[in-house]
């Protein structure tokens, strides 16, 4: 399955947990089998980490906060031209494939 949104593209969350409700941030990762995104700053996820040792580094213990995945319908692409989020269009030109705002009608992919 292909997704619309790609890492390193600004999203914004417009449902799940009410702390994130309207914030956005940068896509850091996709995860296209479980149709699923890992967005910076948003759905922390608190984690204590024991103190490691591997290949002679020490990993300090203490409490992490770690950005969980959400789902990948829970949040909309924002326009980097019109600054808005909308919904995203897939134009074919040849072998380029092209990714089209459907507010302002502008290329997402330049």
């Amino acid at each position: 399955m292909k997704a619309r949104i790609k890492k390193g593209d600004t999203v914004k969350v417009i449902t799940g947990h009410s702390d994130d409700i309207g914030k956005t941030g940068e896509v850091i990762k996709v995860l296209l089998n479980e149709h699923r995104v890992v967005v910076q700053g948003i759905n922390l996820q608190t984690k204590h980490q024991r103190q490691v040792q591997s290949e002679g580094r020490t990993i300090n213990p203490g409490i992490v906060k770690l950005e969980g995945s959400m789902d990948i319908s829970n949040v909309m692409l924002v326009c980097p031209k019109c600054k808005k989020p909308t919904r995203v269009s897939v134009s074919r030109e040849g072998e380029k494939v092209l990714r089209i705002c459907k507010k302002c009608k502008a290329f997402i992919d330049d």
